[in-house]
């Protein structure tokens, strides 16, 4: 079967559940008896084994198997898991990522897993992993006398006899399945499947039909034709889970004809094996319809260009909308402005499908980071829990894409630099454990990924020092840069404070690359930090990178838009409801303080001789901060463009890009949360 078609999704759902496996384990190394925990990492191994199998992937089906196999041990109680364990589960985890990642750049998987496989079958066996490995018990006989076929027939004897002239071998091979197997017929299926790579079945016993109806205790028997030696039938037959015992002799046709002589039975007619032969092809057809049937599930993947061509037109369509609207308005035609509103309905509905079809949740990027933290911490012989809040937080997919790396730099910069060792965090008065917590947020129109650690927090003097001796600003411009400034410093090009460098991170080596990154992605990143308190590194980014709904409005007749998903609320307020405090203009919203500002001075917008009674103003939040902007007017609430201003204006403050109106005009996006401190 050519399985290249499958490819792609075989590597997308392979490393799916490696990240299932991943995270996990990470969860029983915290709770060792949820049985719960211990089913998924079970379910995982199976699903990749069989995958595996089916795509030819030996190495890969082969290790899994084990793993699939030190978990059935476990959640049958048979074996207790141990801390000392899940280093080796994980380093098995390691591997299985290791081969999915050279099938997906065009190799072929293979990897030596025999060490790895034999310390799992250790661990299902419940001895030490220091201990030699014990096989599982297999008796290969001699040519014996059998007691469990007596009435095979002359068709199969002359099939045996034919087959042993050819040079095959004929087997008895007695498979006798553990006492606490729950799926026995499950498990025959899976020994059949086995045994017909092999060579070919010829009886059972019992039948075939009692084995799938499970009409038997423990143990079933069968002939197998075959030319392979019984030390490989074995082998491949023991990698079955739930196999207690196996048992093979040489099947003798000349010792069963002598004993049972008698008893042969008439070879069946051919209307007989028509009638066989038919009932086979029926029931394998039933089968395969079942199989079809069960996999018909209610998921496609879509390959992400696509998406982005479907996002480009509906953008486009978007534009011409609006202008449409715009025309309605002009032409007060009633008939025309019913088919255009009934069109902005519709093309709503269709934007939301689109935009969800484009978000993932950041748990994507998020679930491979305990198992990192957890590595490099014992490699740095520090003690560090993670901490993640609010994984189910949806981004874009092109962001998702682009995010880990710089994640993954930070963290490693926290955990390097950041979190002191347990000796030092003790004299410190600080607990022996160090925590990092990684938070992300909505917050208007974008996402909030914060990292942050109890550390040793960033030496604002040692910073300053250092970028004076590299050339980076001069004493006199020093004294003027507030503390995030100078925090901020670290993210330029090749500055770092670290006294030695490691291979893990060096704090500010790689950090300018951090910054590029995000600021690609139309996003910053800033930084705050106490001294011998800790750090936060938070990243802004966009939630979208196309439409948004925003509200118009007005300044001197210029025209700017505020996304609605900032907004709390607007209104308009007399001079008297304008108050004053520490020298600077506030305004009471129910019953908290909130500063006012005027967007006019920010933007550098003419301002009009003599100022209106009233004034027009916009709530807007960024966390748990809020700010009221006054603005001239309100236009109304649309659905914008989101377009960039290019490379020279993209550093213009508290504006994220602009839009094409209906009209044609031209309105800057307002960033909200630039505004906000």
């Amino acid at each position: 079967m050519d399985t290249t078609q499958y490819l792609d999704v075989f590597i997308d759902e392979s490393n799916e559940h490696i990240e299932v496996l991943y995270k996990k384990l990470l969860e029983l190394e915290k709770d060792p008896n949820e049985k719960a925990i211990i089913e998924e990492i079970f379910r995982a191994a199976h699903t990749l084994k069989g995958m595996s199998a089916t795509m030819g992937y030996n190495d890969l089906a082969t290790l899994t198997h084990t793993l699939e196999n030190a978990f059935d041990a476990i959640r049958y109680d048979r074996v207790q898991v141990q801390s000392d364990m899940i280093d080796l589960l994980v380093d098995t985890v390691d591997h299985l990522n290791t081969m999915v990642e050279d099938i997906a750049s065009g190799g072929t998987g293979s990897l030596n897993v025999k060490e790895i496989a034999s310390k799992l079958e250790m661990i299902e066996k419940g001895t030490p992993i220091s201990e030699p490995n014990k096989e599982i018990k297999l008796e290969v006989e001699s040519p014996t006398i059998s007691n469990v076929f007596t009435n095979l027939d002359a068709f199969e004897l002359s099939i045996l006899n034919e087959s042993k002239e050819r040079g095959f071998q004929n087997y008895e091979i007695t498979v006798q399945l553990r006492e606490d197997c729950l799926l026995k017929g499950a498990r025959v299926f899976m020994v059949f499947e086995v045994l017909e790579q092999l060579g070919e079945v010829i009886k059972s016993e019992p039948s075939v039909n009692d084995l799938e109806e499970e009409n038997f205790d423990d143990t079933f028997s069968v002939i197998l034709v075959s030319n392979q030696d019984t030390e490989e039938i074995a082998k491949k037959i023991k990698k079955v889970s739930e196999i207690e015992e196996v048992s093979i002799s040489d099947f003798s046709v000349s010792n069963y004809r002598e004993t049972n002589e008698s008893e042969v039975l008439p070879a069946p007619t051919e209307e007989e094996n028509t009638s066989v032969t038919e009932n086979k092809v029926e029931k394998k057809d039933k089968e395969q319809e079942t199989k079809k049937a069960s996999h018909n599930n209610k998921t496609i993947r879509v390959n992400i260009d696509k998406l982005d061509v479907l996002m480009n037109l509906f953008e486009e369509l978007i534009i011409d909308r609006g202008r449409l609207e715009q025309i309605s308005v002009d032409l007060q035609n009633a008939d025309l402005k019913e088919t255009v509103e009934r069109m902005a309905r519709i093309s709503s509905d269709l934007q939301n499908i689109i935009l969800t079809m484009r978000m993932v949740p950041i748990d994507t990027v998020f679930s491979r980071f305990p198992r990192m933290v957890r590595k490099l911490a014992r490699d740095l012989n520090k003690q560090i829990d993670i901490e993640i809040i609010g994984a189910d937080t949806e981004l874009d997919r092109t962001v998702i894409d682009e995010i880990g790396d710089p994640i993954v730099h930070l963290l490693r910069n926290a955990i390097d630099h950041g979190v002191e060792s347990p000796e030092e965090r003790i004299r410190k008065g600080k607990p022996e454990k160090g925590t990092i917590e990684l938070k992300a947020y909505h917050s208007g129109n974008h996402v909030f990924i914060e990292i942050s650690d109890d550390g040793a927090g960033i030496n604002k003097d040692k910073v300053l020092q250092k970028a004076i001796n590299n050339g980076i600003l001069t004493e006199s411009a020093a004294e003027g840069l507030s503390e995030q400034q100078i925090y901020e410093l670290i993210l330029e090009s090749g500055f770092s404070t670290a006294d030695k460098i490691s291979d893990i991170s060096g704090r500010g080596v790689g950090l300018d690359v951090v910054k590029n990154t995000i600021e690609s992605l139309g996003g910053r990143i800033s930084i705050d930090s106490e001294y011998n308190k800790g750090s936060v590194f938070s990243i802004q980014l966009p939630l979208t990178l196309t439409i948004i709904s925003a509200l118009l409005v007005e300044l001197n007749k210029e025209k700017y838009a505020i996304p609605l998903s900032s907004i709390i609320e607007t209104a308009i307020i007399s001079k008297e409801q304008i108050l004053s405090a520490h020298h600077k203009k506030v305004i009471d919203f129910r019953g908290k303080v909130v500063p006012l500002i005027d967007l006019k001075g920010i933007f550098g917008v003419e301002q009009e001789a003599a100022p209106d009674e009233y004034t027009s103003i916009v709530f807007v939040k960024k966390g748990e901060k809020i700010a009221a902007l006054v603005v001239d007017s309100f236009i109304g609430q649309q659905e914008i463009v989101l377009k960039s201003l290019g490379s020279l204006l993209s550093n213009t403050f508290a504006i994220s890009g602009a839009t094409i109106l209906g009209d044609g005009e031209v309105a800057l996006i307002i960033d909200s949360n630039a505004i906000i401190k």
